[in-house]
């Protein structure tokens, strides 16, 4: 895929850059910065952050990579995606780097059902940044946007400048605005108070931003502290409102008080400068009203003081009771997580124990099954045996010795040998004497017990024998009438 139009970097302007556009909605693009590896997933860690609203594993923690090769050539991989990546609707395998070329179609995972299209796919383009800031946020910038401590700050900023100092203790803000009060400006001849014409203000005060920073810091508390108060759904109290109020002026305050001590000097110096013998009593009368400043200032600083000691000892009380809830809660939640795994294990017991009986229970019925299983094989064995003994019986005592049938008709004769009535019949055609011992033939008895005794059972015997027995008894009496 590495043709004229793939991505390469250089030969741009400076405004133009590479970025993935998501296909239906214009306001959102995937910056590529040359140099930098740029990974999209759902994970921490990760470049840009996609957060499926339809499937949340859709996108797999570290989805894909796109990088630049030793030529400056954008690449894409798939990092062993479940859901896959397309790229002009073919799906990579994994773990193997294909080129990209402007115009590209990149799909991440696959469409949902009824969907014609996935939720995640964007076109590879190059715009101008300027004209398009539409770039989507990185995953350190969502974090960072999410955090609870924006509306403290927001309220605090008002105190900041642009130079202010890190984060600090309280105490150091006591230190910054305090000055010492045992030093009243004094005038010591020509001269001198051009010399020293703010030294006895706190050099630090020139940094105002920084005592405010600081101020703030205070206030914005742990990030712990502050997401328990979302939770709670509790504000600062009044109390410290006010205090944070009235620091704020006072410090305005200051700021005034030191402007004018400023001029209050240099028109002293200016003064002194015009008339170094006479107007002395100008002079004087312009020290002493820069010493009423220094004064005013420094009790203005002492009321700061208070204010800001004040302001350590209300947070330091509000602290501990966000500590107490943070602590309360864990100990709930623990307590919570206690009772929930106690009631899993008694369920996970219970279930066990159901188990058990119902594992009881069917190897019982399998032993009833087993048992009968058994009765019914013996008795289809005696079953058997009693129709094989039948059999023998039949075939040994109770068969024709003439025509090898089960006795029809049965007669027995004068020597108590029996036959079929129409075999004797035939036979006496031939012969007037018995087929088995020889002896005459005197007379023939019918055996009605017999017959019945036959009949009954070739009915337990089956249907072949019961039909073959009928119709030679049909048969016999057909041949009898003609």
């Amino acid at each position: 895929m590495g043709e004229p139009g793939s991505l390469v970097m250089g030969g741009r302007a400076g405004g133009w850059v590479w970025c993935l556009r998501r296909v239906g909605m214009n306001a959102e693009r995937l910056l590529l910065e040359d140099g930098n590896e740029v990974t999209i997933g759902r994970g921490f860690g990760v470049t840009y952050q996609l957060i499926s609203k339809l499937c949340p594993l859709m996108i797999s923690r570290k989805h894909c990579v796109l990088k630049q090769n030793t030529d400056g050539q954008w690449t894409i991989m798939d990092n062993k995606s479940l859901n896959g990546v397309w790229l002009n609707r073919v799906r990579l395998e994994p773990l193997k780097v294909y080129s990209l070329q402007k115009g590209d179609h990149i799909q991440l995972g696959m469409p949902l059902e009824n969907k014609e299209n996935a939720e995640y796919e964007y076109e590879v383009i190059e715009e101008d940044q300027e004209r398009n800031p539409y770039l989507a946020p990185k995953s350190d910038q969502m974090m960072e946007k999410n955090k609870d401590l924006r509306t403290k700050r927001k309220f605090m900023d008002e105190l900041e400048g642009p130079g202010a100092e890190g984060p600090s203790d309280l105490k150091s803000i006591i230190s910054k605005v305090s000055c010492e009060p045992g030093q009243p400006v004094k005038s010591h001849g020509k001269g001198e108070v051009a010399s020293q014409p703010s030294e006895h203000l706190d050099p630090k005060l020139t940094s105002e931003p920084s005592e405010k920073t600081t101020g703030a810091h205070v206030y914005s508390g742990p990030a712990k502290a502050v997401e328990l108060h979302k939770k709670q759904k509790a504000s600062y109290p009044l109390a410290s409102q006010n205090i944070l109020e009235l620091f704020k002026v006072i410090m305005s305050r200051i700021l005034k008080l030191k402007a004018q001590m400023q001029e209050k000097q240099v028109a002293v110096l200016k003064v002194k400068k015009q008339s170094r013998k006479g107007n002395s009593n100008k002079i004087v009368k312009m020290e002493q009203e820069l010493q009423d400043l220094q004064s005013l200032l420094y009790a203005e600083q002492a009321q700061l003081q208070a204010r800001v000691e004040q302001l350590v000892k209300i947070f330091n009380k509000e602290q501990q009771c966000l500590q107490g809830l943070e602590k309360e809660q864990e100990e709930d939640l623990k307590q919570q997580l206690a009772q929930a795994l106690q009631e899993h294990q008694d369920l996970v017991e219970e279930l066990n124990h159901s188990k058990k009986n119902f594992e009881a229970a069917i190897q019982a019925k399998n032993r009833e099954l087993e048992q009968i299983k058994e009765e019914k094989e013996k008795v289809q064995a005696q079953k058997e045996e009693i129709s094989s003994h039948l059999n023998d019986v039949l075939e040994n005592e109770l068969q024709c010795i003439i025509c090898s049938e089960y006795f029809i008709e049965t007669v027995t004769l004068n020597c108590a040998h029996s036959f079929c009535s129409y075999c004797i019949n035939e036979w006496m055609k031939r012969k007037i004497e018995c087929p088995i011992c020889r002896k005459d033939i005197k007379f023939k008895t019918p055996s009605l017990v017999l017959d019945s005794c036959i009949s009954k059972m070739v009915d337990n015997l089956g249907s072949e024998v019961k039909d073959h027995r009928m119709a030679l008894i049909g048969e016999r009496k057909a041949k009898r009438h003609s």
